[in-house]
């Protein structure tokens, strides 16, 4: 167990520490340095060891860091050592857009079913093993299959209406682009998209 501890700079980083060694990897390098991965990433040195010493170093002094091992210890740590139960409520253009990206597969994230006011909606990205099931089936869909992670792609007023269905289902993290702050109960985890938070970013960036 890692220590909980960890400021949330250094858990925004090992993502990218991940999808930069898994692209070192595909090109054949075997070992780098923390100087190495620093020109990579535009990332300090000495803050690539800082980060990596908070889960036990993996480095060798003299060579470095083996890719294919560090990339599987943080993927431990990230915790894409096992696999996830995923349902999508919603079934506009985001919610599929966002249920049928393959890299969510490939990590183990498994999307196995859709929810929205209208059922009708057909998924044209996946195929018949997963359905659209109508919104208030949801409980009774929690109550019968294991889900880890709700999707949330829905107006912001039906968003907050979700919590304390999928807290009572059992779910443990809420993935959130609903244009809302859901509040969420101790032992839930919620991460909130904001696309035209983003968007605005850009914007002040390009002009200042």
């Amino acid at each position: 167990m890692y220590n909980k501890g960890i400021s949330k700079a250094v858990i925004n980083r090992l993502p990218r520490y991940h999808r930069y060694l898994g692209m070192l990897m595909d090109k054949g390098v075997v070992r780098i340095s923390s100087a190495g991965l620093s020109r990579q990433m535009n990332v300090t040195a000495s803050q690539i060891r800082q980060d990596l010493n908070l889960f036990g170093g993996f480095g060798q002094q003299g060579y470095g860091y083996n890719v294919a091992h560090l990339y599987d210890e943080i993927g431990k740590i990230l915790g894409l050592d096992r696999e996830y139960h995923l349902i999508v409520i919603g079934a506009g253009r985001l919610a599929r857009a966002v249920g049928s990206y393959v890299g969510f597969q490939k990590r183990g994230f498994n999307v196995e079913a859709f929810f929205d006011r209208d059922p009708r909606k057909h998924l044209d990205d996946f195929d018949d093993s997963i359905k659209v099931y109508p919104l208030d089936s949801l409980a009774g869909y929690l109550k019968d299959h294991k889900t880890d992670i709700a999707v949330i792609a829905v107006p912001s007023d039906a968003a907050k209406q979700l919590v304390p269905i999928l807290d009572k289902g059992g779910v443990k993290g809420i993935w959130n682009f609903a244009r809302t702050d859901l509040q969420v109960p101790d032992h839930m985890t919620v991460q909130s998209v904001y696309l035209s938070e983003s968007l605005m970013q850009l914007s002040y960036k390009i002009n200042h």
